[in-house]
């Protein structure tokens, strides 16, 4: 199942996509996270849903939203998981060479995550190094701890599109903590919507794609992963119980604007497409932000017109 999180008639559904048109789940579940954490029973209610209704909305007449319109908690992300990425951070003169000899993790807060189509406003006065990572991410459905390697798949709920944009100047000025560089506001965009298992297949193949206004960035394949997704799992649960609709970010190939020479850094105007096969495209197009005001209560950036 191809599951969405989608705004229609001034109202938040949970629904499935079939061919070009969206069942409305929400007699199943109100929400993503009771879809998520209901297991093969809830997929079972969805799939009586589709066949039980005879409504069905055009695709392009709903607002695709993130899966997670607001994460359970934050992304867990990896960082260094490609080696072709270790390399050009070498290049770059940020990297010594060294292969990670366990997982690189770090958090994105809930606030980073957007929608697949959305807009993403960048604040030039806090950052002038605002970059792209296209990342495989994995939803968890079935929670736990001690998890092994060997069960590690039969804890995913499903795979979905994701971009771990990072300013780049705020990443590596608080030394190697990289949470508010990779945290800004409503910049990371995922989605445009949950694979289940039986409908990717084998999820070590998959392509990872991304443009910027047309050009390729990056381009490489899961098979490149240093730490498989089954290696991610088993590991970060050693410490920290995994719930059902925690998300784990699987890292970036190289390509990223930051290795670049000369250095490249996505402006107002741009167009950002995270792409992986099977899955899905987002489409973000990059947009200048104003900082807030101080009377401005809801203490967030406004885009600028």
């Amino acid at each position: 199942m191809r599951l969405v999180t989608y705004k229609a008639a001034g109202a938040i559904r949970v629904g499935t996509v079939v061919e070009d048109q969206v069942v409305d789940l929400s007699p199943v579940a109100p929400a993503m996270l009771e879809l998520v954490s209901g297991g093969d029973e809830a997929l079972l209610a969805a799939a009586n849903q589709i066949k039980r209704t005879t409504e069905r909305t055009d695709l392009r007449d709903v607002q695709l939203l993130s899966p997670f319109p607001r994460a359970p908690r934050n992304v867990f992300c990896v960082g260094l998981n490609y080696q072709d990425h270790v390399a050009e951070g070498v290049r770059a003169g940020r990297r010594n060479g060294a292969t990670p000899d366990r997982p690189v993790w770090f958090t994105k807060s809930t606030t980073s995550i957007c929608g697949p189509y959305d807009d993403i406003a960048i604040d030039l006065g806090l950052s002038a190094m605002n970059d792209w990572e296209a990342e495989l991410a994995v939803v968890i459905g079935l929670g736990g701890r001690h998890i092994s390697r060997e069960n590690a798949m039969k804890h995913i709920h499903s795979y979905t599109v994701f971009n771990d944009f990072t300013a780049r100047d705020l990443q590596h000025s608080y030394g190697d903590q990289w949470f508010k560089g990779k945290s800004l506001d409503q910049s990371s965009p995922m989605g445009p919507w949950l694979v289940t298992p039986e409908e990717l297949e084998d999820p070590t193949t998959l392509a990872v794609h991304c443009r910027v206004n047309g050009e390729t960035m990056q381009e490489a394949s899961t098979s490149d992963l240093i730490f498989d997704i089954p290696t991610l799992i088993a590991d970060i649960s050693e410490t920290i119980t995994l719930l059902p609709g925690d998300i784990v970010s699987t890292g970036t190939p190289a390509g990223v604007g930051s290795s670049r020479t000369p250095k490249v850094f996505l402006q107002p105007g741009d167009v950002l497409e995270t792409e992986i096969d099977r899955i899905g495209t987002l489409r973000n197009v990059i947009v200048e932000a104003q900082r807030a005001s101080s009377d401005n209560a809801s203490g967030t950036a406004t885009t600028k017109s």
